[in-house]
């Protein structure tokens, strides 16, 4: 099992920046891809952005591309994600996710690709 905790949501201002990050244990994070979600109330998750295993290809989101960038330390078992120009419409519960698989490119969009979900950390962007 892996175990994922978000952690860096609250309240933003539209124009402005949040740093969410996803600190993971229970299994060698370095080998697996990660990824981001949101999900607004009485909506599927939506996907957000992806990272390969050693950081070298990310996939994004139509609707956060050129504003988001999704990172990682393996050194530190974490996962990041920078949220610059926020708009209300950001506004959402975010969860950091791994597919599980090892050796992963990332890329996958599909909620139910990923095996482990951390518990989501709301976002707020106040315009």
């Amino acid at each position: 099992q892996m175990q994922l905790v978000e952690s860096g949501g609250g309240l933003g201002q539209a124009g402005g920046s949040l740093r969410l990050s996803c600190a993971a244990s229970g299994r060698p994070f370095s080998i697996y891809a990660m990824g981001w979600f949101r999900q607004y109330p009485e909506k599927e998750r939506e996907f957000v952005a992806t990272i390969s295993w050693n950081g070298v290809i990310t996939n994004y989101g139509d609707s956060v591309k050129g504003r988001f960038t999704i990172s990682r330390e393996n050194a530190k078992n974490t996962a990041y994600l920078q949220m610059n120009s926020l708009k209300p419409e950001d506004t959402a519960v975010y969860y950091c996710a791994s597919p599980g698989r090892t050796y992963s490119i990332g890329g996958d969009t599909i909620p139910s690709k990923y095996a482990y979900w951390g518990q989501g950390t709301q976002v707020t962007v106040s315009s």
